[in-house]
């Protein structure tokens, strides 16, 4: 049998790979009966953990950076920054660099609590993965004094490196491509104040709407979670003929809930989402969306960092990356 790895270990334990890093880490957060299961399984299976990290490094004369993300971010079905991470790690092998990353627990943040990456090892960068507290990344800039790079979000009162997906332009096109198939009568489903990412996603659609002379009654722009990130929300009595969703579990919760109500999509209303991203455990609903391009966003995060790191005089800035729309079965054509 090769290396054990983290996967091989939720899979006998019917957990989650990251649930399965924070008991082999000793970290907070997991039940005393599945840190034993866990910790069993990793005995049976043979599993070796690694060297202490910055020891590593300096073994192999490796560079060494952090990763931290968001405990929300992390919740059920929400596993989009772990595949992220994962290409980060990718990224970060081919640059000769070690990567530790940490889980950003809420009460860490908001009690300002440095992560314990920054205080035990002796990290040369850090990329912040997911939209944190402008305080909290204040904190990271004031204490710390290494490199900062945000994935995924961009704060421009804070002037860091960042990169993002293009979330303004990528919905706008799906709006259009809702347009140019008939549909007019439009909602837009996500929590616009929740993260600049989901207001970007709006702000494209909004476009859309305002070029197309159409102005979005108040009952069809509908939130989609509460401030712990959980996905919650409610039909409108009027439903409109087509759902802007700002990312696929949202657009898969609510295929759900039409289907409920005994409409068919796209057949009666239509539907599209955002990431192309099948969260783990959620049936595959064809949701015609906008693709992200999570390996191209890790490399040029990890480019961004590694030119801090070692002092290239490039200025900081934002860096976009587009992706392109992946059409499937939730959107039919109105057109005559």
């Amino acid at each position: 049998m090769g290396k054990v790895r983290l996967s091989d270990i939720a899979g006998v334990v019917g957990v989650s790979t990251v649930t399965v890093h924070n008991a082999l880490t000793g970290q907070k957060g997991v039940g005393s009966e599945t840190r034993e299961k866990i910790l069993k399984a990793a005995k049976d299976l043979g599993y070796e953990k690694s060297p202490e990290p910055a020891k590593t490094a300096k073994k192999r004369n490796l560079r060494h950076v952090g990763v931290l993300i968001s405990e929300r971010y992390l919740a059920e079905y929400t596993t989009f920054y772990w595949k992220m991470y994962q290409e980060v790690t990718l990224e970060a092998a081919e640059r000769h660099c070690l990567v530790t990353v940490e889980i950003l627990r809420r009460t860490a943040e908001k009690e300002l609590i440095l992560p314990g990456i920054i205080e035990e090892q002796k990290l040369e960068g850090l990329m912040i993965m997911g939209e944190i507290s402008r305080d909290y990344i204040r904190l990271l800039r004031e204490k710390t004094g290494i490199p900062i790079v945000c994935l995924d979000f961009y704060d421009s009162e804070l002037e860091r490196d960042a990169v993002i997906s293009d979330n303004f332009h990528g919905m706008y096109l799906l709006t259009e491509y809702l347009f140019a198939r008939g549909y007019q009568k439009m909602a837009y489903l996500g929590s616009i104040h929740y993260t600049s990412s989901i207001m970007d996603r709006y702000l494209g659609f909004h476009k859309s709407m305002l070029e197309h002379g159409i102005c979005l009654p108040g009952e069809w722009l509908i939130g989609d979670r509460d401030e712990e990130g959980h996905i919650e929300f409610e039909l409108p009595e009027d439903l409109p003929e087509a759902f802007v969703c700002n990312c696929d579990l949202t657009a898969g919760m609510l295929i759900q809930k039409l289907e409920e109500r005994g409409l068919r999509v796209p057949e009666d209303i239509a539907v599209v989402g955002f990431d192309n991203y099948l969260h783990p455990g959620f049936p595959d609903q064809k949701i015609t969306t906008y693709e992200v391009n999570r390996k191209d966003l890790a490399k040029a995060a990890m480019e961004k960092l590694m030119k801090q790191i070692q002092k290239v005089p490039s200025g900081y800035g934002l860096e976009i990356i587009a992706g392109h729309i992946v059409e499937k079965e939730s959107v039919g054509c109105k057109k005559d």
